[in-house]
């Protein structure tokens, strides 16, 4: 049975002059950009972003690596001229999907790593954004992590999405919490959203946007996703038949394992030409950095069918009333 229709809540709009960065914008080889973690640095914005190029057939690309842009609106980039981080050994295959957080004054870069033997969670730190420290590396299988900005009763949170493909049966992926004194060595985990949780989503869930504070509590952005057998060819591959979109939840502040609340309905769902027709995997949606502008208004950055970077506006309150109401 093909899935429900979705539409976007009326509380979020879209900027009209969307996508904000495509391929035409990076001065290096450059096919598809997507996935960007952006944080305000130094009185501007900066935005580090996911770089595949050099597209060979299917879901094959030559490579994969992280670029580099900053802003003075957070809307006109300027790429810088050269990406600026790639992991690549005899073990390690590849590093994507960053988040920026800046936690306490220290920046951070969160990134997916495929390995030969699995997927993996990085972090890296940096001073001025060039230049990295690797921090840690998760065990297979683990990704989508994002860092807290602060630390919650002295010790670091993270956000997270394992795999257990073994013993849940099926992708059946769901969005666990684990705490850090040292952003090392991470452990007390608990399941915090079960895909279960989303009646839109059927497939797996996982962290997207780093957590921003509210007096309210965490608000957390969320990607869900459902497959629909009968969907067959969307994009560029033979077949692909997965929906993404953005949910929100909330969590305490001061016990951020416990969710106070989150939608039962899509926050936003793909719905424009650049979203669901136009690109390498239509249908996509996916949330990746949080930004509080003026007068309460949350900028939520988000990758469009995998293949350009787009933002969608919303008042923080509406937001929190959203995951309160479980509308």
């Amino acid at each position: 049975m093909a899935n429900p229709k979705l539409f976007t809540h009326p509380c979020i709009h879209r900027y009209e002059g969307n996508p904000v960065m495509t391929c035409k914008d990076v001065p290096y080889p450059s096919t598809l950009v997507f996935n960007a973690g952006v944080i305000r640095y130094q009185g501007r914005y900066a935005m580090t972003f996911r770089n595949d190029y050099e597209h060979i057939s299917q879901a094959k690309f030559a490579g994969t690596n992280i670029g580099l842009a900053f802003s003075d609106d957070g809307i006109h980039w300027k790429v810088e001229p050269q990406p600026v981080f790639a992991l690549q050994d005899k073990e390690i295959v590849r590093a994507y999907d960053p988040r920026l957080t800046d936690v306490e004054g220290q920046i951070y870069m969160t990134f997916a790593v495929d390995t030969r033997h699995g997927v993996c969670g990085g972090i890296a730190k940096t001073d001025d954004l060039h230049h990295y420290e690797m921090v840690s590396l998760s065990v297979p299988d683990n990704r989508n992590m994002v860092l807290f900005p602060e630390r919650v009763n002295g010790m670091y949170m993270r956000l997270e999405r394992p795999m257990p493909v073994y013993s849940r049966g099926r992708d059946q992926f769901d969005i666990w919490i684990s705490e850090s004194p040292d952003l090392v060595h991470w452990g007390n985990p608990h399941l915090l959203l079960a895909v279960e949780d989303f009646p839109f989503a059927n497939d797996k869930i996982g962290p997207g946007a780093p957590p921003l504070r509210t007096d309210a509590g965490w608000l957390i952005f969320t990607h869900t996703v459902d497959i629909d057998p009968t969907r067959g060819k969307n994009g560029w591959e033979d077949r692909w038949i997965k929906r993404y979109c953005i949910a929100v939840a909330l969590l305490d502040l001061n016990e951020p394992w416990k969710v106070l609340g989150y939608s039962k309905v899509p926050l936003l769902a793909p719905e424009t030409d650049y979203e669901t027709t136009i690109g390498f995997r239509t249908n996509v949606v996916f949330p990746t950095a949080a930004l509080r502008m003026d007068d309460n208004i949350i900028r939520i950055y988000y990758g469009a069918a995998d293949t350009v970077i787009a933002f969608a506006e919303a008042r923080e309150e509406d937001l929190i009333q959203l995951c309160l109401k479980g509308e």
